[in-house]
């Protein structure tokens, strides 16, 4: 008996030991060099044009891809296992959040990776960059992007009303004009940090932009 539980015993440390290689221990370090093995899937029509979760709007034509864990802004090299065909692309949204799947592709990357047909490849995705604000820098609060000034000149008077001056600023994205509204420029990210976290207890969405 004590030669079988010691057995098991061994074997439950080395499934733990692997779980931790290969998955819990990757939810929580993404970083450079850190690397996933799974199942892509893509995402097209349905959510063009809807916001990312950067803010910006969804663009499926874009080389882009959604991830639940990688900082937004990081760029990671995805290979489709099944031809062996790779594409470098920015996460700038979050999911998917279907089954056991890993990382969501927009249309354009999809077709690279050669994987719209099937609509499901096996990848490797390896986190290539960070956005700058994971290394230092100067940070922002961003409440949203909008293609239509007014909308974020409503947003910015609703944040006013809080008694914060944000500002609407333009921009492109892939070749679209959008308005941002931001607030502040902070020299450490735990100070983007306080201030965030005090706007989502009044029940406003916002997050933390590198400058």
């Amino acid at each position: 008996m004590k030669s079988g539980n010691c057995s098991r015993r061994k074997l439950a440390v080395s499934l733990f030991v692997l779980f931790l290689a290969t998955g819990c221990a990757h939810q929580y370090r993404p970083g450079p060099g850190w690397v996933e093995v799974g199942v892509a899937s893509w995402y097209g029509e349905e959510f063009h044009g809807r916001p990312t979760a950067c803010g910006e709007p969804y663009n499926m034509y874009a080389l882009s891809a959604a991830h639940k864990t990688i900082p937004l802004g990081s760029k990671v090299r995805v290979t489709n296992l099944d031809n062996g065909r790779q594409i470098v692309v920015p996460v700038n949204d979050r999911g998917p959040f279907v089954g056991d799947r890993i990382i969501d592709m927009s249309y354009g990357a999809a077709r690279v990776l050669d994987m719209v047909e099937c609509g499901l490849a096996r990848v490797r995705v390896e986190v290539l960059e960070m956005p700058r604000y994971y290394t230092g820098g100067r940070y922002t609060i961003q409440f949203g992007a909008f293609a239509v000034k007014e909308n974020a000149e409503r947003l910015a008077s609703v944040i006013e009303s809080k008694g914060y001056q944000p500002s609407v600023e333009q921009a492109q994205v892939y070749g679209n004009t959008v308005y941002r509204v931001r607030l502040g420029a902070f020299s450490s990210m735990e100070g983007a940090k306080d201030l965030a976290q005090s706007f989502a207890s009044q029940g406003i969405s916002c997050y933390i932009v590198g400058l």
